[in-house]
Order: structure tokens, then sequence, then C-alpha cells
């Protein structure tokens, strides 16, 4: 079991996840309303100097899509779907994907046992 936490910097790939999502059998996701870090720092901070450019392209809403997924095999499914919709979060401003282990979860739609034994 794994939380799957999925950043889109693309407001219209929202829907594509969500329904790629269901698809694959994903009972459910909490969807975020988010802010980049670079939105609160000074523009003038060392830190963000050599990264202006890609500062002025980036929106400063995001979706974070947060779902805990019990299938290993669903896992992988849904990140190769999110990737592809994406389109590959391999380049910079796409998105950000990653997963979490999940050892014990209550409260998951549809399974009375989502605890490991």
């Amino acid at each position: 079991m794994e939380l799957l936490v999925c950043v889109i910097n693309q407001e219209d790939k929202l829907e594509p996840v969500l329904s790629g999502l269901a698809e694959l059998g994903v009972a459910g996701a909490t969807i975020v309303a988010t802010r980049g870090m670079a939105e609160h720092l000074p523009a003038d901070t060392p830190v963000l100097a050599g990264l202006q450019d890609l500062l002025t392209r980036s929106r400063p809403e995001h979706t974070m899509v947060l779902s805990v997924i019990e299938s290993d095999a669903t896992v992988e499914r849904a990140i190769e779907m999110i990737n592809n919709v994406l389109g590959n979060l391999e380049r910079a401003g796409t998105g950000i994907l990653f997963t979490i282990p999940v050892t014990r979860a209550l409260g998951l739609a549809g399974s009375p046992s989502s605890g490991l034994d």
C-alpha cells in the first residue's frame, strides 16, 4: 500500500489524471490547491537568482493529488498513466510524482481491512 502524491502544474491535466485513476479502480483521492515556495520568497533571494527564467514561466498555483492505493500493480499503472497524461515528468515544469509506503490506513473507501497484518 502506498500514498501516491502528484503535483500537477497544468490545470487542464487534472481532470484526465482523475479520470485515469478512476479507470484504474482507484476509489478516491484528495485534491489540494498548492503554491510553490518561489512565490513566497523575494525575487532577489540568491538561491533563486539562477532560476529566474524558470520562475517567470511557472504558474504560482498547482494542484496536488493524494491517494492511498492498496495494490502495487495499480500504483505502477497509475504512475505510468500520470506520466503519459502530464507529458513526461522528466521535463522541468511538468509536475512532481512520488510515493510513500503506507503501513496502516483507516477509512479507505470500499476497504474494510486496510491495515497490514
